[in-house]
């Protein structure tokens, strides 16, 4: 039986004290009350106490969520001098106090260029999600274990400073995957010599999704109507390489066959879609051709 649901992506505004995981439980509970039974998942994981934009996939959706995960992000961030914390945020027990009161806005402002750049190296914090020797780091710092992470080479494209009310200071950051906004506050902290954590973070863009576009999780779960508020894989790749491929290309691509590059088009993927913008495959340069390294089923 072929699912109601079409696939696609919510523009979610997580809330506080949730993980993103606790998010995709509700929504699957959703699909499976509107009579779905469609796969879910999100790109890119918020932490409990961060709140906004969070991309839920659906259905075959999920198969994208690694190009929707390299997108561009934007973050509004809370950073609080005087104290460092096990885990760079307010969750994390305080483990040093600093005196912070010599602290200028116009000091603040010239330390921050050190972090803007296209390869900026970031360590990232003890707890996180990334692994060493196959381990999470966030288990080994539960067991105790402090171990050298390597460094990683992020991208933050711009930061301005919204507000500075000692010893708060607030701040809207571009970057690009990847990057640990917990370890810019800390590392800053160090900079300044005032120590800091991260005391709020709202994520205001991801790529083409934007807060002010979003939907709560409590509008999804109390709307039977919900599935309204599912957005389309064309338009949720509005910031990628998008091509309309000819009846004939797509009975090539989808028996796995290459296709001739167009205009010169060299991007990392590229995704096809028909006449009625349906996604049909997700294409990787191969010399002159592209090839299909992903294809989908096409709704009737």
């Amino acid at each position: 039986m072929r699912d109601t649901i079409p696939a696609g992506f919510l523009n979610l505004n997580k809330p506080l004290n949730l993980t993103s995981h606790d998010v995709v439980a509700s929504i699957r509970r959703c699909c499976r009350s509107s009579g779905g039974n469609l796969k879910v998942g999100h790109a890119g994981t918020l932490d409990p106490l961060a709140d906004g934009v969070l991309i839920i996939c659906l259905g075959a959706a999920t198969r994208l969520s690694e190009y929707m995960m390299r997108s561009r992000k934007v973050y509004r961030a809370g950073i609080t001098f005087g104290s460092t914390t096990t885990t760079f945020d307010a969750a994390g027990a305080i483990v040093a106090k600093r005196d912070a009161s010599h602290l200028t806005l116009a000091e603040i402002r010239n330390a921050l260029p050190q972090f803007i750049g296209s390869e900026i190296r970031q360590i990232p914090p003890m707890y996180s999600a990334v692994k060493v020797k196959g381990k999470k780091l966030y288990e080994l710092a539960r067991a105790g274990q402090t171990v050298a992470r390597p460094e990683r080479k992020i991208a933050i494209h711009a930061i301005d400073i919204i507000n500075w009310d000692a010893p708060v200071l607030e701040l809207e950051i571009q970057c690009g995957p990847g990057t640990y906004i917990r370890s810019l506050a800390n590392d800053l902290g160090q900079a300044l010599e005032a120590g800091a954590y991260l005391s709020g973070l709202t994520r205001i863009a991801s790529g083409a999704f934007h807060l002010d576009q979003s939907i709560a999780l409590d509008a999804v779960i109390n709307d039977e109507q919900w599935t309204r508020q599912i957005v389309s894989p064309f338009a949720a790749l509005a910031d990628k390489t998008r091509v309309t491929l000819t009846a004939e290309e797509i009975n090539r691509v989808q028996q796995g066959g290459f296709i001739p590059c167009r205009n010169s088009l060299q991007s990392e993927a590229v995704f096809a879609f028909d006449s009625s913008q349906q996604l049909v495959a997700v294409l990787e340069p191969r010399a002159e051709s592209w090839k299909p390294h992903k294809v989908f089923p096409r709704r009737s």
